[in-house]
């Protein structure tokens, strides 16, 4: 009797902590989550605000060219340091990893090559949409990727969207359209010739973008699914090929101009903030969703075109009538439909493949990262 009434005094402080573990445990998930959504609004509002302003100010301009190849080799360093941290420090193995991912197995890497040629062209056409588009238009059109990503989802790799999710893409179409209608019409072209600006060279450099960016993902998703790379070391591969075709259309585009003026021309420390956002924006990101979900992510892509449109107001004198509002609002809440979960019978089967699918991802965010969910170790055991 003793024995028992020992064990169950035993038993309750134990669960007690426990409690309290698990409970401390979900208020730094809260705080986690919190943090990612603040993180993931302000990558996505302020690269597009910068670049807008950087691009808009008088004087100099630097070669946008030379800013996405910059861009590129800072990744490229970037994830170098994580994998080398990785390894500990060891130069040996960090060095042989290298040479086994990118020589040996060269066919892998040459992969890459198509999907880098796509991401460089998309990384310049960014630059010439946002010099030529209000930032807070470029925002909600620079949304129609997700129709474009979803398209080749289909097509390419057989998913099943879900009826709320094609009804979202349709109210993203609709809602991007009433946004460009309104700009042609309205007062923000008059303001845009006023400045040299060419509206519908950007507007056809960001649906170009949406494109690039839409068959591009699809292309290396299809490609990580059947490999066992790393990301970091993904990037790395990317980054090479984005480095050489940045430079080679660099060469082309404006070659002469930066043989006599230089590579860092018109660099000031807000162009450098343009780049070091740029080059580091995807990568924080991708330790960001680590702690957020596809509904959080949704939320703060929407929630990031009401503060560019808020901030474009303030900043650039962006006019925002009734008609752009309702097109915005349109796009904002397809956003937001189109990450809602699917409402379907196979959940656990889906979940389960998902979560195996970013085991590899996960894993590797743990290297310099704590992992949120990992369940926690009782003492003595």
């Amino acid at each position: 009797m003793k024995m028992m009434m020992a064990a169950t005094g035993n038993e309750s402080p134990n669960k007690s902590t426990e409690d309290k573990t698990a409970r401390r445990q979900n208020e730094v998930d809260k705080k986690l989550k919190y943090i990612s959504l603040a993180i993931l609004v302000v990558q996505n509002a302020s690269l597009i605000l910068s670049i807008r302003y950087v691009r808009t100010l008088p004087g100099d301009h630097f070669f946008t060219t030379s800013a996405v190849v910059m861009a590129e080799v800072l990744k490229v360093f970037t994830c170098l340091l994580i994998i080398l941290i990785q390894k500990k420090g060891n130069v040996k193995a960090f060095v042989w990893l290298l040479y086994d991912s990118i020589v040996i197995q060269h066919s892998d890497t040459l992969k890459l090559a198509i999907p880098s040629l796509i991401y460089t062209l998309q990384n310049n056409l960014q630059y010439v949409a946002i010099s030529n588009l209000p930032a807070a238009t470029f925002q909600v059109t620079y949304q129609l990727k997700i129709l474009t990503t979803a398209l080749f989802s289909v097509l390419m790799l057989r998913k099943s969207l879900s009826k709320t999710q094609w009804i979202s893409l349709v109210l993203l179409f609709a809602g991007v359209a009433i946004v460009q209608v309104d700009q042609e019409s309205g007062k923000q072209k008059e303001a845009l010739t006023g400045t040299n600006q060419n509206y519908f060279k950007g507007l056809v450099s960001v649906i170009v973008s949406c494109l690039s960016s839409g068959f591009a993902g699809v292309y290396f998703e299809k490609i990580l699914k059947g490999s066992s790379a790393s990301v970091w070391m993904r990037n790395i591969q990317l980054g090479i090929f984005g480095t050489l075709m940045g430079l080679l259309g660099m060469w082309w585009n404006d070659g002469a101009a930066i043989t006599e003026k230089g590579f860092l021309f018109g660099y000031t420390p807000l162009v450098w903030g343009v780049i070091f956002n740029q080059a580091f924006g995807g990568l924080l990101v991708a330790v960001v969703v680590k702690y957020a979900d596809n509904i959080l992510k949704g939320f703060a892509t929407s929630f990031s075109i009401i503060v560019s449109t808020i901030t474009s107001v303030y900043l650039f004198g962006f006019h925002v009538d009734l008609i752009f509002t309702l097109g915005a609002g349109l796009v904002i809440g397809a956003v937001y439909m189109y990450s809602l979960p699917k409402p379907n019978t196979s959940t656990s089967s889906t979940s389960t493949s998902s979560s195996s699918h970013s085991n590899g991802r996960d894993s590797e965010l743990d290297a310099f990262l704590p992992n949120p969910k990992a369940p926690v170790k009782k003492k003595g055991n």
